[in-house]
């Protein structure tokens, strides 16, 4: 659905995640091993991965102005990370352990929080879509994923109603 460049970083992960669901069709990529191979998970991984999925689709949501994100915060709080120090003494926080997909999201949201990008990481306004998109706006306003598409229906429906309503 979404006709916009990638996000920027390690946000593409999580926007690449979120929208292995498309709402409208109900198809979960995260059923084809391609998909699964693309995130290294295992078949047995997948519920977690959909339940992370959903969390991140909330916290976009949030960000959007839709609703509120809780879920999120206490799977992340599960995450091994650790901080690392480069010999030029930048910090960083990098997976503890094997890189499984919670603590490579977990490090893509504080590296995104540092550096003030995390908040443009949205979810489409549009019900049956809800797919992932960086909202590259000046003023950060971004409401759907492709103006062309769910932002002409979804003002289209709002003309429509109007129209029928009134005498």
């Amino acid at each position: 659905m979404n006709d916009r460049a990638p996000a920027p970083g390690g946000l593409a992960l999580i926007e690449a995640l979120v929208n292995t669901l498309d709402i409208g069709s109900g198809a979960d990529s995260l059923d084809t091993p391609e998909s699964r191979e693309r995130f290294t998970l295992t078949a047995q991984d997948v519920p977690g991965a959909r339940v992370l999925r959903e969390a991140l689709r909330e916290a976009c949501l949030a960000h959007a102005g839709h609703g509120t994100s809780t879920a999120l915060d206490a799977l992340l709080a599960e995450a091994p990370l650790r901080v690392t120090v480069s010999p030029s003494g930048e910090a960083a926080l990098r997976p503890s352990g094997p890189p499984t997909l919670l603590a490579r999201v977990a490090e893509a949201v504080a590296t995104a929080a540092a550096d003030g990008t995390w908040l443009r990481l949205k979810a489409c306004a549009a019900e049956d879509c809800r797919w992932a998109y960086y909202d590259r706006s000046p003023a950060a306003r971004g409401r759907w994923c492709s103006m062309a598409v769910c932002g002409a229906r979804t003002k289209m429906r709002t003309y429509r109603r109007r129209r029928t309503a009134s005498p």
